[in-house]
């Protein structure tokens, strides 16, 4: 396909999505929830040939020598499969927000002013590896009422096909028009710079994968974007604190699976508690080989816990996202120091205090300019399911707009709506 033939394939993709958007704005709550089952009874109708699809994009990344994990991202098993489905049951049976009216006031004047909750229109998404995500995001799109066009990743071309054909298949059998949901079609990167260059048919672009993809997509792009480029998250163990419970939610930030944007990248602990806390989750890392680049006093306590690995950090180090066993360490004074080390170096996705201090908890919920801040808890939990969203598109650390898990209400907005009788300005 050459560059003028992807020009007119984007163009007329961009079309078909917004005229099919106006219909999916208006569509009613069951012909969206009946989408929604249909496809989950597709999905489950459909597994040996789903994996068929998928063991052509298994072979092909196999032999070009992709890593293995990056194969076993891109793998559709039975399983997966099947939690793609009940995803698709549980928004289907999730109250439908568009067109909810809030905050309506009568004014002095006579006239009655209050919101309305409308989709976004059309969204673009550009995403890497996991096919699930084809899934994911058109079931967004299609309980929110919005049209999508989305482009995989080539690895997984074969796999994102078979299951777009599915999504349009549903959509088509709740009377809802198939163009709500497209798939690019080519692997080409050309059909990218098309994409995320057309504000006359996308309102807005959401890219999921690695840092550099998301920065050339924010640099490059015509309409605006939901994004983060880093997970750099911290969990600040405070004085005083319960070190039972912060040696625990310590371990699950970082330990509980090292890949994703929401495992803690960098540990502050408070002087007065540094000495008691530090060898005891010095030595579950320890244990489970986690590599600890930490600051001179630091690193002088944890010397005495048994096989640690422990580096000196440098100043890169505070900013850093691993994506692996490896964590950055520090010894702050307290609560200032820890909020402030934070608001520099963090990428403003999630970060945590275990405190025992009220006055603490409520001064770093306040202050911790990121997207998600927890008292107690593992920043793990910085997820759209968890947070009962019934799933996400992905996590934004922007300010505008969505912020934190995207879920279905991130994929709408607010207009105004006025109601009167008659009256005029005067």
């Amino acid at each position: 396909m050459n560059a003028l033939n992807i020009a007119e394939v984007m163009h007329s993709l961009g079309l078909q999505a917004r005229e099919a958007s106006a219909r999916m704005a208006s569509a009613s709550a069951a012909e969206k929830s009946n989408a929604l089952r249909a496809l989950a009874a597709l999905l489950r109708a459909n597994v040996p040939a789903l994996q068929s699809d998928n063991a052509r994009d298994i072979a092909r990344a196999t032999a070009a020598g992709l890593a293995a994990t990056m194969v076993d991202r891109l793998k559709l098993t039975p399983k997966i499969i099947e939690t793609l489905a009940v995803g698709c049951e549980q928004l289907a049976t999730m109250p439908d927000i568009i067109g909810e009216v809030i905050g309506m006031k009568q004014q002095p004047s006579g006239i009655r002013v209050g919101q309305m909750r409308v989709p976004l229109g059309v969204f673009g998404m550009v995403f890497e590896s996991r096919p699930n995500v084809t899934i994911e995001a058109a079931s967004l799109s299609i309980k929110s009422g919005n049209a999508c066009i989305l482009r995989g990743g080539s690895e997984a071309i074969e796999s994102n096909k078979a299951l777009a054909r599915l999504v349009q298949q549903a959509l088509k059998q709740a009377g809802l028009p198939a163009e709500a949901v497209q798939l690019v079609q080519t692997t080409d990167r050309e059909a990218v710079g098309h994409l995320i260059a057309m504000p006359q048919y996308v309102d807005v672009i959401i890219p999921r994968g690695g840092k550099g993809l998301i920065e050339r997509i924010s640099r490059d792009a015509k309409v605006p974007v939901i994004k983060h480029l880093d997970g750099n998250c911290h969990t600040y163990v405070d004085d005083p604190c319960d070190l039972d419970m912060a040696v625990t939610v310590t371990d699950n930030a970082k330990t509980q699976k090292y890949s994703p944007c929401n495992a803690s990248e960098g540990l502050l602990v408070a002087r007065g508690v540094a000495r008691d806390f530090l060898p005891r989750i010095g030595a579950i890392f320890a244990a489970k080989g986690v590599e600890m680049r930490c600051d001179p006093e630091a690193r002088a306590i944890l010397q005495a816990v048994p096989g640690a690995d422990l580096k000196d950090a440098t100043e890169q180090d505070w900013s850093e996202e691993y994506l692996a066993p490896i964590i950055s360490v520090k010894v702050v004074a307290g609560i200032d120091e820890a909020i402030a080390h934070i608001n520099r170096y963090s990428s403003h996705h999630t970060d945590a205090i275990l405190t025992r201090d009220h006055v603490h908890a409520q001064r770093f919920l306040r202050e911790v300019d990121s997207a998600s801040v927890m008292v107690n808890a593992s920043t793990r939990f910085a997820d759209g399911f968890e947070y009962g969203l019934g799933a996400e598109i992905g996590i934004s650390t922007d300010k505008f707009h969505a912020r934190g898990p995207v879920g279905i209400e991130g994929l709408t907005s607010l207009k105004w709506i006025v109601l009167g009788n008659g009256e005029v300005r005067t």
